[in-house]
């Protein structure tokens, strides 16, 4: 003769589903937390390619007085932009020029744009006997 608690026959299923429910909560919590770090790792790795693809532009125009040339800029940052501008320096700068890289590309529907400056040494064509 078993005697059956009619007092507690839905406690079960009550807990499950508040178990679940919980559990379905703190899953989309951690969906859209990684997410939100996807986002925020591309946008720092667009930005690292924009860093590197300007102070490569840099130096090129700082040694070789050319930048990069659009085959090997495309083909090592295939998804950036780059603008170069050149002015002449002023004041305590005379003979040299002041060199904008402006690098940009697209990270989701963020724009990223980096620009970095310095100033070279004013191509000069070098006499004979000079390398």
């Amino acid at each position: 003769m078993f005697a059956k608690n009619k007092k507690y026959s839905g406690f079960f299923l009550a807990e499950t589903i508040v178990a679940s429910t919980v559990l379905a909560i703190l899953l989309a919590g951690l969906a859209t937390s990684l997410y939100g770090f996807a986002k925020f790792n591309r946008y720092q790795l667009i930005r690292q390619q924009c860093i590197a693809a300007a102070q490569a532009q840099l130096d090129s125009i700082t040694t070789t007085g050319k930048p990069v040339s659009d085959e090997d800029f495309k083909r090592l940052w295939p998804k950036l932009n780059v603008n170069i501008e050149s002015s002449p320096g002023t004041d305590q700068w005379q003979g040299l020029s002041l060199v904008e890289v402006t690098a940009n590309g697209m990270s989701y529907n963020k724009e990223v744009k980096v620009k970095l400056a310095r100033y070279v040494l004013e191509n000069k064509p070098l006499a004979k006997g000079e390398q």
